[in-house]
């Protein structure tokens, strides 16, 4: 097994030679398996006086079988990058189930199995990676969630700093090779995920590149907290991420402008994964593997994509299409350090101890 450092390497050396594919939806995948209260449970949540059905990322504690399956079946399909099962892995997602205590073992396990599947089907031509997945909470820093009191806020920074510096941590732990900062919804939000790792890195010594993704909310064009393509880019770029992009609340379709906006001013690389088209009356989704793959490999030949793959709806046969319609496509090249940055004069964001 090759150590970290060498992974990273491979990493990089993988990201300059061709587009990388993540792979598709993990909760799509279990609500498929139909899994009942007892799988959620297991043995050690016997006593939980919580129905802990739903919640998803504890299958890796007890039913770490089926999380296992769902990444050897996107592995089989092509994907390079890995997510973890751990979406909603921090204290305060976990709080709805009252498994905070859980949260350390459910990140560090879910490194760890999907670790060990990357691991099992790297070879020297196809390395294979696992992204820890940093989902953005269910709170928001900037945004009242009372709409007859706009100055309330349901978390503080300090608060959200600590729940992804706790996750993170476990992750790290359990062998990831990058940072998933996905689902963005709230920039300031991200900026606590961003603040928590690089302070670990600080902290440890031990570089782990950090991927952005945030979601575009409706037909607007901004996030929820208000925040066009570009602007979102501007307020992150100081983290010096891996990529940034956008995935979910969108198909393609209609992600494409917004992925070519970010993709215009970006001077990294750029994600993508969008959900499978736009859900239907019964909140499933229709977009076919062909459909979607072929909205991602015109984004590739049109240079806009550094890494593709799937958000809802997609399943290993949407990622084996996208693999299949990539392979040997040479990803974006990254614009120079944008101009805004150059004459501003600005110093990288630093954590001080």
């Amino acid at each position: 097994m090759d150590s970290p450092e060498a992974r990273l390497e491979r990493l990089y050396a993988a990201a300059k030679d061709h587009v990388l594919v993540l792979d598709g939806a993990m909760g799509t995948m279990i609500q498929s398996l139909k899994l009942e209260e007892a799988d959620f449970r297991g043995d050690r949540f016997q006593e939980s006086e919580i129905d802990l059905k739903g919640d998803n990322d504890l299958l890796s504690l007890t039913r770490p079988d089926a999380i296992r399956a769902i990444h050897e079946a996107y592995l089989e399909a092509g994907a390079d990058i890995l997510k973890t099962n751990t979406f909603n892995a921090t204290a305060i997602a976990q709080a709805d189930y009252a498994m905070e205590a859980a949260v350390p073992d459910i990140n560090r396990e879910s490194a760890r199995i999907a670790r060990a599947a990357a691991d099992a089907w790297s070879t020297p031509e196809k390395p294979r990676f696992v992204a820890g997945a940093i989902g953005p909470t269910n709170r928001t820093a900037s945004i009242s969630p009372d709409v007859n009191d706009p100055g309330f806020r349901n978390v503080d920074f300090d608060t959200l700093v600590q729940a992804y510096r706790e996750q993170a941590e476990a992750l790290a732990e359990g062998g990831v090779d990058l940072f998933l900062v996905e689902t963005v919804f709230d920039t300031l939000n991200a900026k606590a995920a961003v603040f928590a790792l690089m302070e670990l890195e600080q902290r440890t010594g031990r570089h782990i590149p950090i991927m952005i993704s945030g979601t575009i909310t409706d037909m607007s064009g901004r996030t929820l907290s208000g925040q066009t393509p570009e602007a979102f880019w501007h307020s992150l770029m100081h983290a010096k991420p891996f990529s940034i992009g956008f995935n979910c609340a969108l198909g393609a379709e209609q992600l494409r402008p917004h992925v070519a906006a970010i993709a215009r001013v970006a001077d990294v690389r750029v994600s993508a994964h969008p959900n499978a088209g736009l859900p239907n009356d019964l909140g499933g989704y229709d977009e076919t593997p062909d459909e979607t793959a072929a909205h991602l490999v015109e984004w590739t030949d049109s240079g806009l994509v550094n890494i593709v793959g799937g958000c809802c709806g997609t399943t290993p046969a949407h990622i084996r299409a996208i693999a299949e319609g990539v392979r040997g496509k040479k990803p974006r090249t990254p614009p120079g350090q944008p101009k805004a940055l150059r004459l501003s004069g600005l110093e990288p964001f630093k954590v001080v101890a």
